[in-house]
C-alpha cells in the first residue's frame, strides 16, 4: 500500500518561518494536532520530521482530572479553616518512614 504524503508550503508566522500542512493532515491523522517534535536534516534536500503525538490514555487524563479537583479542594478547606492545619512534624516523617520501610514504589 503506497503511503499518503502531504504537500507543505512555507509560512511565515510573525518572525518565524515554518511550514504549513494540509487541514487534511490533521483530519486524517489528528493524534499531531499541536503535538511537538523535531526536525533533523539529512542532507540538503532531505528532513526527517519527528513528531510526538499526544498522549490519549483517558484513564491518565481522569486521574490527572481527580488529582487536579482533589487538590483544589485541600486548597480551598485550608483557607476556609486555617485553624483545622496541623503542622507537618518530624515525627509524622519518620512514621511515614517506617510505615514504608521495605516497601517498592514504582517510578
Amino acid at each position: 500500500m503506497k503511503q499518503k504524503t502531504y504537500t507543505i508550503n512555507p509560512a511565515k508566522i510573525g518572525n518565524q518561518q515554518g511550514f504549513r500542512l494540509p487541514s487534511a493532515f490533521y483530519k486524517e491523522n489528528p493524534q499531531f494536532a499541536e503535538a511537538p517534535g523535531e526536525i533533523e536534516v539529512l542532507n540538503d534536500d532531505t528532513l526527517l520530521v519527528r513528531i510526538n503525538p499526544k498522549n490519549n490514555n483517558e484513564e491518565e487524563e481522569e486521574e490527572t482530572l481527580m488529582m487536579s479537583l482533589f487538590l483544589d479542594f485541600l486548597s480551598k478547606d485550608a483557607l476556609k479553616n486555617p485553624e483545622q492545619l496541623k503542622p507537618y512534624t518530624q515525627e509524622m516523617s519518620d512514621e511515614i518512614d517506617d510505615l514504608l520501610t521495605g516497601v517498592d514504589i514504582e517510578e
